[in-house]
């Protein structure tokens, strides 16, 4: 079989959505190239069938965790661009030459968050001459991602770089339909014409019924009502949620040391849009379970919210659910390793997703990785999510319910009447077995290895 040079600063066993979606692609490209992937992830991945090669960054972690105990994380913002993961391109570009003198690739493939390792990519194949395809997460530029830039300069900067990631790849990918018209909107015809849409997905094989997860709560932050799973109602949340630090602010009045060093880390921002980040914690939904166990006191320990894959500070989380109030029903546990996600969710009563409010009401680009593995299952699904990419995707997918991210009343109607059918043994299950081959990732590697033809030929026909 030919051979292909990957090029996945962030791979398994990391678990960052980007992570996640190489690995599993790259193992099913395996069954039609040789595949070699460039990594900086530090431990052994478990058994692949693609051989990895990991090389070192060369960050200047002291000076960086320095600035970060003085609180000057806005100097870092302002000097590193585009992102941290730029002092790891030199030793990439090194190693990948290597690479390519011993497996002969036929084209180089990017994987990108974080964005700088495409700069990787474009010198390598500035070098040799071989096809580049460029697979991007998110935009560089889609405002849900990036509301904000340090300065109007370091947009403009983050805008001439995907700019020119467009112009040099054979081939690019998007995940949203939303971004990738966005950004080809402000392309040249030529260039347009290489703009594909591979979007995340999931294993059918892995969104089985599992046993249960009981040993999963123990110490959870938050009360998190205990108790038998099949005799109360769990709403499962898996991911992070960033705003816990706007719900202690809400609560604490600033004094003048902290507004003053607000106002700096605010110096310059160029801000494109402003997301309501309570949106993104559990507060909203935590609060329409208060309303609800207040109409059904009987109901009291038995209706839960439970957060899987917090990595933010135990103290902090527990500061923050007391300030929204909704400690007593809501848990918050630790990150879980991935395999375990499939398990949590295909117990839970209730599935929930959330992304932040936009204020100004404009669609959104963003979507979440967790949409296509909670479809993967028969669970019913909440969807708290803003107009655009994520309520497009799933309006109309069975079993699903979309409202406002700030929507108390619709999650308080939602959560009352799927609980009380629960009680009364009637338990909403809905078939999605359509889905799952266009959601499977065997399907999206499908579509990833015709990209990577397209961008060889297209290279081939330029030469």
């Amino acid at each position: 079989m030919p051979s292909l040079l990957c090029i996945a600063q962030s791979f398994p066993p990391e678990t960052t959505p980007t992570a996640i979606r190489t690995g599993k692609l790259l193992d099913r490209l395996s069954s039609r190239w040789h595949v070699t992937v460039l990594t900086e992830a530090r431990r052994p991945g478990p058994d692949r069938p693609v051989r990895v090669e990991a090389v070192a960054g060369r960050r200047p972690r002291r000076l960086f965790a320095a600035l970060r105990r003085l609180r000057a994380n806005k100097l870092l913002e302002l000097l590193v661009w585009p992102d941290e993961s730029i002092f790891w391109v030199i030793p990439a570009v090194r190693a990948g030459r290597r690479l390519i003198r011993e497996i002969a690739p036929e084209a180089i493939v990017v994987f990108m968050m974080p964005y700088s390792s495409g700069l990787a990519g474009i010198a390598l194949a500035r070098l040799t001459g071989l096809p580049l395809i460029l697979n991007l997460d998110d935009s560089l530029t889609c405002t849900d991602m990036h509301p904000f830039f340090p300065t109007r300069l370091h947009y403009r900067l983050a805008k001439a770089l995907e700019d020119l990631y467009m112009r040099r790849a054979d081939a690019v990918v998007y995940v949203s339909q939303t971004n990738l018209e966005a950004v080809g909107s402000r392309q040249s015809p030529g260039v347009r014409e290489k703009l594909r849409l591979v979007r995340y997905g999931a294993d059918p094989a892995d969104f089985q019924t599992g046993a249960g997860q009981a040993d999963l709560r123990a110490g959870a932050q938050g009360a998190g009502p205990s108790g038998d799973a099949s005799d109360g109602f769990e709403i499962a949340y898996v991911g992070a949620m960033s705003g816990w630090w706007t719900l202690i602010g809400a609560e604490e009045p600033a004094g003048a040391l902290k507004r003053l060093y607000a106002a700096w880390t605010r110096l310059g921002r160029y801000e494109r849009t402003v997301l309501d980040q309570r949106t993104s914690s559990p507060a909203v939904i935590g609060q329409a379970v208060i309303d609800v166990l207040a109409e059904h006191p009987d109901w009291q320990g038995r209706v839960k919210v439970m957060l899987y894959g917090n990595p933010y500070d135990p103290a902090v989380v527990a500061r923050a659910l007391e300030s929204a109030g909704v400690e007593r029903v809501v848990g918050v546990l630790d990150p879980v390793p991935h395999e375990q996600v499939a398990r949590i969710i295909c117990r839970a009563d209730l599935l929930f997703i959330t992304l932040p409010k936009r204020v100004d009401g404009s669609p959104g680009g963003r979507i979440s990785a967790k949409t296509y593995e909670y479809l993967m299952t028969d669970r019913p699904i909440l969807a708290a999510v803003p107009q655009g990419e994520n309520w497009s995707f799933l309006a109309g997918k069975p079993g699903v319910w979309l409202v406002r991210p700030d929507d108390r009343e619709a999650m308080r109607e939602l959560i009352a009447e799927l609980a009380a059918a629960k009680f009364a043994g009637r338990v909403g299950t809905f078939g999605r077995e359509t889905l799952r081959a266009q959601l499977s990732y065997d399907a999206r590697a499908a579509e990833l290895a015709e990209v990577i033809r397209e961008g060889i030929e297209r290279r081939r026909r330029a030469s």
